[in-house]
């Protein structure tokens, strides 16, 4: 009988195969195969359930291999498997014929109860070719949301006879409760509710249809995180694969609901200003994901940006260029996808008086110092766009309200589907992702915007990563025009939204 677990390791993690041999000797079970200490526990957790569930436990010397032997097994997943694996090898329940994929943790009476990271396991059993999967009833509908495979829920361990006899004669897995149709998470706001501040709309619709890196710098109550917060209302829905792949690192995370169908909005991340360099990029003992993975296909929001520490803020330079972040630690390394896009809002100065009008700054030069250093100049780099924010005047406030999230999602749908169009077969989903070697052919320029663009250059001294950064977004705002070609227009208006902060200082004076 051939049982399989999965450890997640890294976000396709690996197949664990359980090995199990019953020999005479002193009664008791041996656990080998680098088994951390929540799967060591398991062989008193498994022997209750089983002879709770009605087996009988083996009076016999019992030996566990879990292979291959040098992965670390970490988790109470393993329980199901070895469950399985010893009732097999005993005798005591059918051969099912084929192998078999089995996630769930046992409580002392035999209940199956839930585990993580099944959507990820599920994915790697059927890439190594086993279709029966056998796991807690709660975790059905997430095994069941890459629409293949036969998986068999259970809800105590003595339903095993029936699944595995129901397996080797080639039954389909006994009906369950059809999983919920997926209808998207709810959005916070609507752009509507974001009065005024034309230029910043302009901005936010043109990095949603491109995927561009946005800075929202200004005084605080000018609208920065109502905006940045509505950002998501006007992004475009997932693809299938880009939602399993979402879901997939919810579930890595621990975070993904039990009876939840596949979430077809992209994912929304705002972690507080406190922290810490693991919880953003992720690792920890036992190498999680964290929130720039969790952000994959969405946003990461990062309010008062400023106030993150400095090493958090540049560990984050070398996933937005790769769109992926590489763990390393002594004893095993990770490799989590981190595809996302990055919106930064920061006040102008701690206190945030600065270049509000009728206020006085309070700060002292060294304050404000220290303050400006903490984003730094090779992050600000590689952001896009950067927008000043300041605050509407009152009239605009009690003005009617600004195009809906709907019509301009309708618009920024229209200019991806362009660019998905354009980039099919090569792997790059947006223009932001244009690498340097294809930005000249997908971003050619007539003789009119050449010439704009050659004076912008020499008038600003920007590096080739913004000359770069100002084709691709001329890129898109021709793409939300409906144009083929890049004019003298888009050009200039690329320049407008990128030229903050390239005379050496982002902050209003």
């Amino acid at each position: 009988m051939q049982v399989f677990a999965h450890e997640p390791s890294g976000f396709e993690g690996s197949l664990v195969q359980i090995e199990v041999d019953i020999r005479l000797g002193i009664p008791g079970v041996d656990l080998v195969g680098l088994a951390a200490g929540a799967v060591r526990e398991a062989r008193d957790r498994v022997r209750a359930a089983i002879r709770n569930s009605g087996f009988c436990f083996p009076r016999d010397r019992v030996l566990i291999n879990l292979a291959p032997a040098d992965l670390p097994k970490e988790g109470s997943a393993y329980d199901l498997p070895l469950a399985l694996a010893i009732l097999g090898s005993a005798g005591l329940v059918p051969d099912p014929g084929e192998p078999v994929l089995a996630l769930g943790e046992l409580r002392l009476d035999g209940a199956v109860r839930p585990v993580r990271a099944v959507l990820p396991a599920v994915a790697a059993a059927l890439a190594g070719g086993i279709r029966a999967i056998i796991v807690s009833s709660e975790n059905a509908a997430e095994a069941r949301a890459l629409g293949r495979g036969a998986v068999h829920p259970i809800s105590r361990l003595g339903d095993c006879l029936e699944i595995l006899a129901r397996i080797r004669s080639g039954e389909a897995p006994a009906p369950g409760p059809a999983p919920p149709a997926p209808t998207g998470s709810p959005e916070t706001g609507d752009m509507a509710d974001l009065r005024g501040q034309s230029q910043l709309r302009r901005a936010l619709e043109i990095a949603a249809a491109g995927g561009h890196h946005l800075l929202l710098i200004g005084p605080p109550g000018s609208g920065k995180t109502m905006a940045a917060r509505r950002f998501r209302s006007i992004l475009p829905d997932l693809e299938e694969s880009e939602a399993v792949s979402v879901a997939a690192l919810r579930s890595l995370a621990g975070l993904l609901p039990a009876t939840s169908a596949l979430d077809p909005r992209p994912p929304f991340r705002s972690p507080h200003h406190s922290a810490s360099l693991e919880g953003l990029i992720g690792g920890g003992r036992l190498l999680r994901p964290g929130e720039i993975s969790l952000a994959h296909r969405g946003v990461l929001f990062l309010d008062e940006a400023a106030e993150f520490r400095s090493d958090v803020l540049q560990s984050l330079r070398e996933p937005i260029e790769e769109g992926r972040v590489r763990l390393v630690r002594a004893k095993a390394s990770a490799n989590f996808p981190a595809d996302f896009q990055l919106i930064l809002a920061a006040n102008p100065c701690p206190c945030g008086a600065l270049g509000r009008p009728g206020k006085a700054c309070l700060c002292s030069m060294q304050e404000l110092q220290h303050y400006r250093r903490k984003i730094g100049g090779p992050l600000l780099d590689r952001i896009d766009i950067r927008v000043p924010v300041m605050p509407v005047p009152p009239g605009a406030i009690l003005g009617p309200p600004g195009e809906s999230s709907a019509v301009i999602r309708s618009r920024v749908e229209s200019a991806v589907r362009v660019q998905r169009e354009r980039f099919r077969g090569l792997g790059i989903g947006r223009n932001s992702r244009l690498g340097p070697e294809s930005v000249t052919s997908s971003c050619a320029l007539g003789p009119s915007a050449s010439r704009a663009f050659e004076r912008a250059m020499d008038r600003l001294g920007l590096s080739s990563r913004a000359c770069h950064s100002i084709l691709k977004i001329a890129r898109t705002i021709a793409d939300l025009a409906g144009e083929e070609a890049i004019g003298e227009e888009q050009v200039l208006e690329a320049v407008q939204h990128r030229r903050f902060g390239e005379g050496g200082d982002i902050w209003p004076e």
